[in-house]
């Protein structure tokens, strides 16, 4: 799962296959536009709560490849930005765009284009798991395993570092998980909700949210999380649980050409 971008990019709870808060002046694309800090998740996070894993070039900036796919870009780019995307990302990898702007150049390949919904805490009814344990580092073998197995979206080496992520076990096995991803100031995104096909239809993704949304809570961010647009058994869960439709998206992701390899040996920007 490491090396592609599947259709489950976005949040997704494994075993169904998946307050509008502040604003920020300037936003995506320039001055004068003003737009809400969800509409440009990426930035809003990588400029916020996340600015130490960003990595910059240009006008675009992004997360490690091994932490996750997700990119910020203008919202009007150019073909100098499109060349920042191409030497940051590297020739023959995927970039995950939301709601790009614009069509892809020539020659980028796009491997998925997936509509999607934003929703939002509205009412979550927010609780502790007693049988969740926290994951960390030592956890992410069995976590990519879990993964690789359930389709929940892109989850890779390093993604445990964006925030905290929990799970339950069972005979000491990792059967299902959650966790925080991306975190624009004030909220939190909650991704990677799998569970082992073998357990699924006992609750354990409604109560792995719930937990995860207590912990968000508790700091002072509000939840928020990612699904396709078309899948409805995901859809009604999120709605019984407490969250509300904000906003629909799209996800796109493309592969950068081999040929783009001019200025690949310059580093990133800090």
């Amino acid at each position: 799962m490491s090396g592609t971008i599947s259709t489950g990019g976005t949040t997704g709870i494994g075993d169904t296959r998946d307050p509008i808060g502040p604003w920020l002046p300037g936003g995506a694309g320039g001055p004068g536009r003003s737009e809400h800090v969800l509409d440009d998740l990426a930035r809003a996070a990588l400029t916020g709560p996340h600015a130490h894993f960003a990595e910059r070039r240009g006008r675009v900036l992004r997360y490690p490849a091994d932490v996750t796919p997700w990119l910020a870009m203008p919202d009007r780019p150019e073909a100098r930005d499109w060349a920042d995307i191409a030497a940051l990302a590297g020739p023959g990898a995927e970039v995950l765009f939301v709601d790009c702007p614009v069509p892809v150049p020539e020659g980028w390949e796009i491997t998925f284009d997936l509509e999607g919904v934003q929703m939002v805490d509205d009412g979550l009814a927010a609780v502790p798991d007693p049988e969740a344990v926290v994951l960390g580092p030592a956890d992410v073998p069995e976590m990519l395993d879990l993964v690789a197995r359930t389709q929940p979206g892109p989850f890779l080496p390093r993604t445990v570092e964006l925030g905290t992520y929990v799970g339950i076990r069972r005979d000491g096995a990792l059967i299902a998980m959650a966790g925080e991803r991306l975190r624009p100031p004030g909220w939190t995104e909650i991704s990677a909700v799998c569970t082992d096909p073998a357990f699924r239809g006992e609750g354990l993704a409604s109560r792995l949210i719930l937990a995860v949304a207590h912990g968000i809570r508790e700091r002072g961010d509000t939840p928020f999380l990612h699904t396709g647009a078309d899948n409805a058994g995901a859809i009604r869960l999120y709605e019984s649980l407490g969250f509300r439709l904000r906003r629909r998206t799209t996800f796109l992701a493309a592969r950068v050409p081999e040929h783009l390899t001019a200025d690949r040996h310059t580093a990133p920007q800090p």
